[in-house]
């Protein structure tokens, strides 16, 4: 993982890529979050790394709990209609 070490949260509190709701504050939270994301050069890295693990919460690679895991089932039935094996 030496991509960690390039990453554009490095320093930021990492409480704020875990909001507790998604509503409200958490919301809010949730976009300033992406927000760091999105100019983050590893950005890619980060997202394959907490696919491959399946992280469940929080923000990685720019993308929430819901969207990783809708990125994952294309991701799965994309290898399925190829004749690949999904994991």
């Amino acid at each position: 993982m030496e991509w960690i070490h390039h990453a554009a949260c490095i320093g930021t509190d990492p409480e704020l890529f875990f909001p507790v709701s998604s509503e409200g504050p958490g919301a809010r939270q949730r976009e300033e979050a992406k927000q760091v994301c999105a100019g983050c050069p590893v950005r890619q890295q980060c997202l394959e790394w907490a696919l491959e693990s399946r992280q469940r919460a929080g923000i990685w690679g720019g993308l929430d709990e819901r969207e990783r895991a809708a990125l994952g089932r294309r991701r799965a039935n994309r290898l399925r209609s190829a004749g690949g094996v999904a994991r």
